[in-house]
């Protein structure tokens, strides 16, 4: 990195030097090594001889040449002695050779292949040029960002002479050149949003440089920060006149213009979106085509020629077609099939996802959305939140590519519009059980179930010849039986082809069993119910009972851990048996370790548990067992990142075991992705006997929330629970769910709304004795009362939630309290007690270990250091908080942290390093929501207005008032009285 000292243990970058070889250095202090070994270069005035002979590579400086560059027009008396025994000790250091006299003076000569940093640099910035000029900018980026890091500090540093002086400019120039074109080139990459901080604190740095503002605007107007993009270009009028009395270039105010015109062109780059590499992504997303495909030739040319339109040198649309039909009829093996054959049409890619839409939970547009950019080689940070703009920007990295889109199972066409490209060359297939007549423009085919010729046909091709035409009356017997649905065939042919002892004669005399079959096959959706008995007749007695118990479960997949808990079996036992059910195609392996049902197939297992599962109370006792493990597992997560709560001794007892971890990541890993399965466990706990250990679960699993990885789906799940446990009369669990929704209000800084739940809460738990949720709710009305600047009511709660805390011995919980009541001490004028308050907080914490909520305690100490004016210290608090929140995956807090941060930068008359800050927190987000952000920017406007950047200070003010006004707190009085001077 640039600024990072460099020795022996650091060689410099880009080096390929022999070994024994000298290295020289330019780009910072001037240096030399042997090896990795330092070498003496002596005092200030012998490094100036040394640095002037470097820079002349290999040319002769007389020595009246190297005494004007040392000393200029005042030389002392014995200039050309101390020159000639500055050459002597410079020679005596360095290898034979390297030094040499000639015609009255010195040159350095010998020297190996990228000697000197500055070569390097130059060699680096030759190439990334090159690879520019040929459209690879991944690679550009990379080496230019190579040559900036051989760049240590001030250039010459410490050398004297007016030589050095003239160097010292010349190569800051270049080096800011490199700095703007790698920027450039960020941006011509969709890396808008990354830049914003840096160009920030560069135009901070170097207010006159027009180029570092334009760009800066650029970054703000396609981060979709339009009014602070126009508050630059303002700041730069203003400080060109008052400073040189000129306007700014043509190029600025030509950028000016087209913003305010929001001009098209510049609302995406002008390079595809990607994450640097040396070759376009080109997504290849097709699930395997079934090698024996069969029949369909009508439909197969029908949408052929639809996709030829789009694809052809005539065409200019943008084909859709989407096809309907039943379950189970293959449309998704149609599609399929159809869409590898058009693959050489569309060479710039394939996507492909199951939406999922005849689930009770289809999948939501803006996450396909996300899937999609990233597999079109969007970075994650590059990916916008909304639906309209993750649409706008798919459409956009889909511009001037062939690509072929399959959207498979769709729910509606509201469901599928936001993931239609936009531009012709590109086509998109859709399958689902509704008929899309009102998806414009779209090429709608109904398909229908086999003729028996394609179905007996399709049976063959699975069976084999020999064993179909010794039997082909049974066999049409059979595929007339599976309704000629080319799911229940497949099926049905594929168990047939695993058992070599059954004969086709055997399986039509199944299956014309009426028992399993006939009531099902009668009519619509009831054929598909039907053709999944045949598989789920020819079980086994222990994969049945599989069968029917996993469909119980909700969520969109399973583990195999959690697996073995509804089944009751070890792991070993059900993986063989999950596997087994994978082969029959009643099950998917989603992922190794993983599985899921088919949609249609999940609920055909239920009725099958429904009526077939003895004794009924099975049914109840595995779900019983897979929340038990799932809250065993959470809590074992919540102990580990939480050493000294008390919380989960609280929480209600389980019977079945979860995972143990030894390790913190391993264990937040398992929590991050059992997400959604484990919040579907809560929600399907609710108006059952499960309830509390729901509700518990949830609690234990507080970390969904706080991480903002899954905080709607959290929230969702909370509030669902709130109004389970107030329709069962249940206050203990109620008044549970309530402090969970209270945490999840905080964190999204609805201050109100938390005091509502809070309050209600705090009423049940006091009701039923539920010390445990008591104290929690103190800590947390206690913190909604800072944020209403009413801190003696604050502190009492605090006080109370110590006691509760300290009465039962809960240690983490003491240590949270504490921290907030430092808080609450500093709003009341005792800075000095809250200094020592959050001090005992974070020891409390230091004894409990480095676990996630240590970082609490270091934040708590640097907010009470800050106020005390103790800059030095608070960054080093803020600084160890902001490692271990990174660590556990805490953005939200992480953002919180460079707000912190920033406060103190600007406190300190830093005002760039707390624009870079308030930058990085904006992009990260923070607890506390919209009320947060609006506080954000507002130092955001603080540190600008300081750099002298006043009409985009009041850009962020304006935002920022709007923010703060909608969520009624009392800092928009703040922001006002900033606006006013100028309303």
């Amino acid at each position: 990195m640039v600024g990072v000292p460099r020795g022996p243990e650091q060689p410099r970058p880009g080096s390929s030097t022999s070994p024994g070889a000298l290295r020289f250095a330019v780009l910072g202090p001037v240096r030399a090594w042997r090896d990795d070994e330092p070498v003496a270069t002596g005092s200030p005035q012998q490094r100036a001889l040394l640095a002037a002979l470097l820079l002349r590579e290999g040319r002769t400086a007389t020595a009246a040449e190297l005494i004007d560059a040392l000393w200029g027009e005042e030389p002392p008396s014995q200039a050309l002695a101390a020159v000639r025994t500055y050459a002597s000790r410079l020679r005596k250091v360095l290898d034979p050779g390297v030094l040499v006299s000639e015609s009255g003076g010195y040159a350095v000569r010998a020297l190996g292949e990228r000697a000197l940093d500055l070569a390097v640099a130059q060699e680096l910035a030759a190439e990334a040029e090159k690879s520019r000029n040929t459209g690879n900018l991944g690679h550009a980026r990379d080496v230019l960002n190579r040559a900036l890091a051989l760049w240590d500090g001030e250039t010459l540093a410490g050398v004297p002479g007016p030589y050095a002086d003239a160097q010292r400019v010349r190569l800051e120039e270049w080096r800011l050149q490199l700095l703007e074109s790698r920027l450039d080139m960020d941006l011509e990459q969709g890396c808008h949003a990354e830049a914003v901080s840096e160009l920030t604190a560069l135009t901070a740095a170097h207010p006159l440089r027009e180029r570092l503002r334009e760009l800066l605007m650029l970054a703000l107007y396609r981060s979709g920060r339009q009014a602070e993009a126009l508050a630059v270009y303002a700041d730069t009028r203003r400080l060109l006149a008052d400073e040189l009395g000129v306007d700014p270039r043509p190029g600025l105010q030509e950028l000016q213009q087209r913003i305010l015109r929001a001009d098209p062109g510049l609302a995406e780059p002008s390079a595809p979106i990607a994450e640097p590499s040396a070759a376009p992504v080109r997504p290849a997303q097709l699930p395997a085509t079934v090698p024996d495909f069969t029949g369909r030739a009508s439909f197969v040319r029908e949408l052929s020629d639809v996709l030829a339109s789009a694809s052809g040198d005539e065409g200019r649309v943008m084909a859709v077609s989407a096809l309907a039909g039943i379950g189970g009829v293959g449309k998704t093996t149609l599609a399929v099939h159809v869409a590898h054959q058009a693959r050489a049409a569309f060479p710039d890619g394939q996507l492909y996802v199951d939406l999922q839409g005849a689930g009770a939970r289809a999948a939501e547009p803006e996450t396909v959305l996300g899937s999609f950019l990233r597999a079109l080689g969007t970075a994650d940070s590059a990916i916008p939140d909304t639906l309209e703009e993750r649409a706008a920007l798919y459409r956009s990295a889909l511009d001037g590519r062939r690509v072929l889109v399959l959207l498979d199972n769709a729910r509606d066409a509201a469901q599928v519009r936001p993931l239609l490209p936009g531009t012709e060359g590109c086509a998109a297939l859709v399958t689902s059980r509704m008929r899309m007549v009102d998806l414009a423009g779209a090429h709608l085919v109904d398909l229908d179930v086999m003729s028996p010729e394609e179905a007996l046909a399709l049976f063959t091709k699975i069976v084999g010849e020999e064993r179909v035409a010794a039997e082909r009356e049974a066999a049409l017997d059979v595929v007339a039986a599976c309704g000629f649905l080319p799911l229940a065939i497949r099926i049905a042919a594929s168990r047939l082809a695993a058992r070599r002892t059954w004969t086709v004669s055997v399986l039509a005399a199944k299956l014309a069993d009426e028992r399993r079959r006939l009531d099902e096959l009668q009519a619509g959706d009831l054929a598909v119910k039907a053709t999944f008995e045949l598989g789920y007749g020819q079980l086994e007695p222990a994969q049945a009972r599989a069968f029917r118990l996993l469909g119980l479960a909700d969520g969109p997949d399973i583990s195999l851990a959690a697996a073995a808990a509804v089944l009751d079996l070890p792991p070993e036992d059900t993986e063989d048996l999950l596997e087994s059910l994978v082969d029959t195609s009643l099950l998917e392996s989603a992922a190794p370790g993983r599985y899921r049902f088919h949609d249609l197939v999940r609920l055909y297992a239920r009725a099958c548990a429904e009526r077939d599962e003895q004794p009924p109370s099975e049914r109840e006792s595995a779900l019983s067992r897979v929340l038990d493990f799932y809250l065993a597992t959470a809590a074992g997560v919540y102990a580990i990142e939480r050493p000294g709560d008390r919380l989960v001794d609280g929480l209600e007892p389980t019977a079945h075991p979860g995972l143990g971890f030894t390790d913190g990541s391993a264990a937040l890993d398992w929590l991050y992705t059992e997400a959604a399965p484990l919040l579907s466990a809560v929600r399907q706990g609710a108006g059952t006997d499960r309830l509390r250990r729901a509700v518990d679960l949830l609690w234990a699993a507080k970390d969904l929330t706080e991480s903002g990885a899954d905080s709607h789906q959290y929230e969702t799940t909370a509030r669902a629970m709130c109004h389970a446990t107030r329709a069962a009369a249940d206050a203990r669990a109620e008044g549970r769910a309530r402090t969970v929704l209270t945490d999840v209000l905080l964190v999204s800084g609805r201050i109100q709304q938390a005091d509502e739940e809070a309050l209600l809460a705090m009423e049940l738990a006091d009701s039923v004795g539920d010390f445990t949720a008591a104290s929690w709710v103190a800590n947390n009305r206690g913190l909604i009362c800072l944020h209403q600047h009413r801190y003696a009511a604050g502190k009492n709660l605090f006080d109370q939630a110590i006691e509760g805390f300290r009465a039962t011995g809960n240690r983490a919980g003491e240590a949270s309290a504490l921290s907030n009541l430092s808080r609450a001490q500093l709003g009341m004028g005792n800075i000095a007690e809250a200094v020592e308050i959050a001090r005992g907080g974070l020891a409390v914490y230091l004894e409990l270990g480095r676990t996630m909520r240590l970082a609490n305690g270091h934040f708590a100490v640097g907010v009470a250091l800050a106020k005390a004016g103790r800059h030095a210290e608070a960054l080093g608090q803020f600084s160890e908080a902001m490692h271990i929140f990174a660590d556990h995956r805490q953005r939200l807090w992480e953002g919180a942290t460079n707000f912190r941060i920033a406060e103190v930068h600007l406190a300190a008359g830093r005002a760039s390093q707390a624009a870079r800050h308030a930058e990085q927190a904006l992009a990260l987000g923070c607890i506390g929501g919209d009320r947060m952000r609006g506080n954000v920017l507002t130092l955001l406007g603080r540190a600008l207005h300081a750099l002298g950047q006043a009409d985009r200070a009041r850009a962020c003010w304006r935002e920022a008032l709007c923010l703060l006004e909608q969520n009624g707190v009392p800092e928009a009085g703040e922001v006002r009285a900033l606006l006013a001077p100028a309303a």
